[in-house]
């Protein structure tokens, strides 16, 4: 029974991973297919399937919008869009809200997550880690005493759900591993342990507040 257990679990840890990617692959391919209009299904193009199609006909639209976006022409007409978008009450709270996490999280020049930080939550005594996306601001960082920083609590095994909290900044311990090495170590529940960063030559400190 022990070696049949220590077999089973061994391809438990080959067969997971694979599998979990291959169905969160299968997952993403699926939704961008979906949201192709039938006339621009290859059925309706060529009269066959072709695997991958609408796929490729997703990348290229948003491939082909950011170009446009990106001149005056285009701005003009995105913010000609979102005033629309915007006069319209439920629809309003719904985009906004989106394209606000959406803009902080995939603008090239955004640092959603800029550092990994170590903090006691959900008590002294407890330690984890977390991400630091910024400082408080306006009306909350003027009802704060001393200086305060943002800190996002990740949970395990899925880093997309968490706590966001406002922490005074002596509270927060920062860390030399990357971000990337520290969203590892949440999500495997401590088991991948992040090596040494070879960039980091000294610890790094808080970056000001904002």
């Amino acid at each position: 029974m022990r070696s049949f257990k220590k077999y089973f679990i061994t391809g438990l840890l080959i067969w997971v991973p694979l599998v979990i990617t291959v169905w969160v692959l299968g997952l993403a391919v699926n939704t961008l297919e979906s949201v192709v209009p039938a006339f621009l299904s290859p059925q309706a193009l060529f009269g066959r399937d072709i695997p991958g199609f609408r796929v490729a006909v997703v990348i290229a639209v948003v491939l082909v919008t950011g170009i446009l976006a990106a001149n005056f022409l285009g701005r003009e007409i995105v913010q000609l869009w979102e005033n629309i978008l915007g006069r319209i009450p439920l629809v309003r709270s719904i985009y906004n809200s989106v394209k606000q996490v959406s803009d902080t999280l995939l603008a090239p020049n955004g640092q959603a997550f800029r550092q990994a930080v170590l903090v006691q939550y959900p008590r002294q005594g407890s330690w984890t880690i977390g991400l630091l996306t910024g400082a408080p601001s306006g009306e909350v960082a003027s009802l704060l005493p001393g200086e305060h920083v943002s800190v996002y609590i990740p949970t395990t095994p899925n880093p997309t759900s968490g706590f966001f909290l406002m922490m005074p900044r002596s509270d927060v311990q920062p860390l030399e591993m990357s971000v990337d090495a520290a969203l590892k170590y949440i999500v495997s529940m401590g088991v991948v342990v992040p090596g040494p960063n070879a960039a980091a030559l000294k610890r790094k400190s808080l970056p000001p507040n904002e």
